[in-house]
Parts: structure tokens; C-alpha cells; sequence
């Protein structure tokens, strides 16, 4: 490995030493004060706080996010192990992987050899089990800052990550990007160029680093572009550049590889290359871009802005002063390449909102840290009280901006969806639905996974089609919700129960009613629009007896 002869002069190092200076003048420092509650911090501990913090993050998520969490992971699980569940058309095209889902498939075989596949465990323990990754996550991304830069930092940076109000709202959802975001952290750990002294990384961990980017890119394919920039900074700086390439990435990415492979050819039943399919559909043909597009700064200018929310300035800050632009430049490289993609999503770069906190937690740490010049102890004194009032109000401004933001998104925006499909399992289970018709835009609810009674279901379907400027059937009911359901109506027996969002419902009330069908349940759903009109609520309707 390289030697690095700036590395006494690094961000680390200056802070540590500052630290130890400021001991001196003060007789008691934050370094001493952090060396003091190691005790209470080791990585037991903190994985401990975190896992009982993240099991409660899950709990208290009960709103709709995208439908992915769902439809890609809980429904092929689901479909695995009951012999039922709605399989979409990226799984007959082969564009997704099995590996993903198998781990949820392997929950729910659980709960159903111990008879707990009840109501309350099929929509609570997948949230739960990723909110055991999610625990994982934190304790890397805290092992990682502390490898960075110090336990200050290390502390401020948990701080960032458990209070930010979208990793608190997306972290422990059951998306394939949150256990991308987990394995990130943990790789970015073990790569040694990401250290400022790389040389003093045990080349056992760069190759622990390669498993986890390969598994990564395994659960999804996109995470290679994360990879390939770590991969390129460890060609740089490493020597043993030959050794790297032919002896670690071909083995082990080939190896991670052939066993994804095997998996979904086991699970497809024929040879399918999921990630080739992947990249062809997402990258070479813009497929993605027929769930809509957005402006090509819309990372920079809304999208990763809105998830860093109040901690965009001091992830700035923090990156400026750290100067840690090995990171900074990850962050950078992947908001770019996802800017050059016309179809773009919160969840897309959840991978490195966590590395932004990282940054975040630098500002915090250098905020809370006392500067006193000629060591001057009544100045000293002065400097603490100043710093921390300026940290004081830097934690109640991030505290109340992101808590209550945290908790809304959680708990009330868009939970009809997930309200109307639980309310339905209880009545299914106690045999009061019979089939149910989603009159709504696709995938806009949970599925099987969720209500767990193999009943027949019939959603609109929005699948692409083959021949540009063709809308599919959910964008036709929007067009004309009585033209299309009337036609609907005429080729299909009617269901016992409709549902429907109130936007759709005041065009088919009189139609429902004239069919004998009657309103029974109700749920709140949103306060505002995302992207169409007003979902206020979610309406169920029962065919009278």
C-alpha cells in the first residue's frame, strides 16, 4: 500500500490533536470525555440502542411509500411460500432477481411452521426482520465515522442518522434499496481506500469489502455504480494492483455471481442473466422512463435535498471542512450518474444519504468543540458555554424540524392504502369477502402479502406496452372511470367488495349503488397530492345482500 505523507495531516488527525490540546488548557476535553464513556459505547451497546430504536421505527411505520416494497419483494415471498401471490411483469421478463425476496420467503416459512402467519405478524415482521439490517447499518455507519474521523464525530454522526426524517420514514421498509443502503455502509467499511491510511486496513477486510459489493450489486444490479467508483479509488492507491484485479474481483464477483445465477435458475426454472436484463431495461433502453421522467437536476435541486431536509447545511459544512473528498466525490459520482437517467426516485440514492450524515455529524462534532486561543482557561471556559449553546440550538432546530416530519410521514400520510388491505384480511379471515376489485391506479395498495387469504383479486393493469403511446388499463380508468368501469363491467362477474380513492368516487357513486354495491368503510388517506389529484380517503364497497 501506499504511504501517505499527508496522513499526519489529516482531518482526523487534526481534530484529535486539537482535542488533546484543548485537554491541556482545560484539564477535562471532549476526547477524554469520550474515552471515559467507551464503556458505555462499545459496539454491543450501540447495536442494542440501535435495534430497539429501529424496532420501534418499524412499528410506528404504517403508511403506503412505493409500491416495490410490496409488489417486488413481500408478493414474490409470499407467492413462494403459499403458491399465491401477484407476480408483475418484471419477474416474466427476468429484469429481477430471487435473491432479495427469498429472504423474506424464508420469515414468512417461519412464521407458518410456527402458526404465527396471523394478520398482525404478515404485515409487522418484514418491517421488523429489515429493521435487524437496518440496527446492522447503524452500527457500521458509527464503526466507519469513528475509522474516519473520531468518536465525536462517530457519536454526532448516529445522531444524524437515527433522527433524519428519511431514514426514519424509508430505512426499515422492505425495499431492495434499504438493504442496498445497509450493505453499502458495511462495504464502505471494509474498503480501505475509503480510510486516510489505507495501508493500515488488513487486506482480509478488502475482500470482505468485495463480497459485500458483490451481494450488493446481487440484490441490486444498480449498485454497481456505487462499486465501481470504490473499486477504481482502491486500483489507485493500491500496489498490488494485478493481485487485486485477477485474484480477488474476478473470483469473488464471479462467485457471488454463479450463485445469484443458480438461485434464479432454480426459481425460473431456465438460465436467466437478471442482471444483464436489468441494466438493458434501466439503461440502455430507458424503460424506466414510462413511470415518468423528471429534470435532469432534480437530485440536486429536490430530490436528495428533501431526504437530507434541515441536515443539508451541515452535511455542506461538514463536507467542506472534513475535506474528506474521497467520500464527498461517492456522493457526488452517484447523484450525477442517477441525474443522467430520466427516471428518478427518492429510494434510487438512499444509498448515500448516510454518508451525507457522516458529514453531518463532522459539522456537529466540530460545532460542540471548544476553541480557545493561547490556552487561556477563563476563555476556555467561555468557548464551552459558547459551543455548546451553538450546539444546543443546532440539536432542537434539527430535533423539531425533522421529528415531526418523521412522525407524519410515518404515521399519517398515505396509510389509507395499508388501513383498507388490513382491514380486508380481518374480514376475509372471518369470511366476509369473497373477491375484491382495486379501482384504482396500479399497484396503489399492498397485495396478497398483505391480506393472506387466496381469494380472487383483480387490479388494473399498467404493465408497458409494446407499442409506444398505448395507455394501459389504469391509466384508461383515469381517463374515463364510468366509460372503462361500465365496459369493465360487461366482461366480468361483480366482485363483493370495490375499492376505490374518493377522487374516483364521486364519478362511479351512482354507478356502485345502481349495481347494489354500498359503502361500508372509509380511511383517511392524505392530506394533499403527490402526483394526481387528492386521494383524501380510500372507500370500500360491499355488493348488498
Amino acid at each position: 500500500m501506499r504511504q501517505r505523507q499527508s496522513a499526519a495531516k489529516s482531518p482526523s488527525s487534526e481534530v484529535k490533536s486539537q482535542s488533546t490540546n484543548l485537554s491541556k488548557r482545560e484539564g477535562l476535553s471532549n476526547e477524554n470525555i469520550f474515552q471515559k464513556s467507551n464503556t458505555f459505547l462499545s459496539p454491543k451497546n450501540i447495536f442494542a440502542f440501535c435495534l430497539a430504536f429501529r424496532l420501534t421505527n418499524s412499528l410506528l411505520i404504517q403508511t403506503y411509500f412505493n409500491p416495490d416494497e410490496h409488489w417486488q419483494a413481500l408478493e414474490v415471498a409470499h407467492h413462494i411460500v403459499f403458491g399465491y401471490g401477484h407476480l408483475t411483469w418484471e419477474w416474466k421478463k427476468g429484469i429481477r432477481g430471487y435473491l432479495h425476496p427469498l429472504v423474506f420467503a424464508l420469515l414468512f416459512k417461519v412464521l407458518a411452521l410456527l402458526g404465527l402467519d396471523t394478520p398482525w405478524f404478515m404485515t409487522k415482521a418484514p418491517r421488523l426482520l429489515q429493521a435487524l439490517f437496518s440496527a446492522v447499518g447503524d452500527l457500521y455507519l458509527y464503526k466507519f465515522s469513528c475509522a474516519l474521523f473520531n468518536h465525536s464525530v462517530a457519536n454526532w454522526a448516529l445522531f444524524s442518522q437515527l433522527t433524519n426524517w428519511f431514514m426514519f420514514y424509508c430505512f426499515n421498509r422492505t425495499l431492495s434499496n434499504s438493504l442496498e443502503t445497509v450493505l453499502t455502509i458495511v462495504g464502505l467499511y471494509c474498503w480501505p481506500c475509503m480510510r486516510e491510511a489505507p495501508n493500515k486496513v488488513p487486506l482480509v477486510s478488502r475482500k470482505r469489502g468485495l463480497i459485500i459489493a458483490a451481494l450488493a450489486c446481487a440484490i441490486r444490479p444498480t449498485s454497481a455504480v456505487i462499486w465501481v467508483y470504490v473499486g477504481l479509488l482502491e486500483l489507485f492507491v493500491t500496489r498490488d494492483r494485478l493481485k487485486f484485479i485477477i485474484l480477488e474481483v474476478f473470483p469473488i464477483g464471479a462467485l457471488v455471481l454463479g450463485v445469484s445465477c443458480f438461485l434464479d435458475r432454480v426459481m425460473y426454472g431456465s438460465w436467466v442473466i437478471v442482471p444483464l436484463n436489468f441494466l438493458k431495461f434501466n439503461f440502455l433502453s430507458s424503460g424506466g422512463d414510462y413511470y415518468g421522467t423528471h429534470k435532469w437536476h432534480w437530485y440536486f435541486s429536490q430530490g436528495f435535498s428533501a431526504m437530507l431536509f434541515t441536515f443539508l447545511p451541515f452535511a455542506i459544512a461538514g463536507s467542506i471542512k472534513s475535506k474528506c473528498w474521497k467520500l464527498s466525490g461517492l456522493i457526488a459520482w452517484v447523484l450525477i450518474v442517477y441525474s443522467i437517467l430520466g427516471h428518478k426516485e427518492f429510494r434510487f440514492v438512499l444509498p448515500v444519504l448516510p454518508v451525507a450524515l457522516i458529514f453531518s455529524g463532522y459539522a456537529l462534532s466540530v460545532m460542540a468543540r471548544p476553541d480557545s486561543p493561547n490556552g487561556d482557561r477563563k476563555g476556555s471556559s467561555k468557548s464551552h458555554n459558547k459551543c455548546l449553546s451553538k450546539v444546543g440550538f443546532a440539536v432542537i432546530f434539527l430535533l423539531c424540524t425533522n421529528i415531526p416530519m418523521a412522525l407524519y410521514m410515518s404515521l399519517v400520510h398515505q396509510r389509507g392504502t395499508e388501513d383498507v388491505l388490513i382491514y380486508l384480511s380481518k374480514e376475509a379471515h372471518n369470511e366476509r369477502v369473497k373477491s375484491i376489485l382495486f379501482l384504482m391506479p396500479c399497484h396503489a395498495t399492498p397485495y396478497y402479502s398483505t391480506l393472506h387469504h387466496n381469494i380472487p383479486m383483480r387490479f388494473l393493469d399498467c404493465s408497458p406496452s409494446e407499442e409506444k403511446g398505448n395507455p394501459d388499463e389504469s391509466d384508461r380508468f383515469m381517463m374515463d372511470p364510468v366509460g372503462f368501469t361500465s365496459e369493465l363491467a360487461k366482461n366480468l362477474s361483480l366482485p363483493s367488495h370495490v375499492v376505490l380513492f374518493e377522487s374516483e368516487e364521486r364519478h362511479l357513486k351512482d354507478f356502485l349503488i345502481s349495481h347494489s354495491f354500498k359503502e361500508i368503510r372509509r380511511f383517511f388517506h392524505a392530506h394533499f397530492k403527490v402526483d394526481r389529484d387528492l386521494q383524501a380517503s380510500v372507500v370500500v364497497y360491499a355488493l348488498a345482500d
